[in-house]
């Protein structure tokens, strides 16, 4: 009964915010975030964020001592000049994702952008504690 709680936790908020995201006064406000997966692995940590559509070079990656911040923006494209959009379900604009982290500190190992998924890879970090 608890891990169903807990489930239901998760999903309330994962569709809190899908549907009310802060939408700010200006240009750069964050207008989605995208999923992500995280994995507990032997080494570390395994991020999974799903990104379709946003361009690598785009994509700012940022680890701190309590968060890894994931941030970038995903550009409408119109297929050609005079395209009438009927339908526009995936998330355009500027993201922001932030994903809290305690324990010890940790580094990036890696990181990659493949089929419209960024993965990252952290480890822990000899000598910053």
């Amino acid at each position: 009964m608890w891990l169903r709680a807990l489930e239901l936790a998760d999903e309330a908020d994962r569709l809190q915010r899908q549907f009310l995201r802060y939408i700010g006064p200006g240009p750069d406000a964050a207008r989605w975030e995208p999923p992500v997966d995280v994995h507990e692995t032997e080494d570390g940590l395994l991020l999974l964020f799903a990104l379709p559509g946003v361009a690598p070079e785009d994509i700012e990656i940022h680890l701190g001592r309590t968060a890894l911040t994931v941030s970038a923006v995903r550009r409408v494209k119109l297929p050609e000049r005079g395209a009438v959009i009927r339908r526009l379900e995936i998330p355009h604009g500027r993201f922001v994702r932030e994903i809290a982290l305690s324990g010890a500190a940790l580094k990036i190992a890696e990181s990659q952008y493949l089929n419209g998924c960024l993965e990252v890879r952290l480890v822990p970090a000899e000598g910053l504690e």
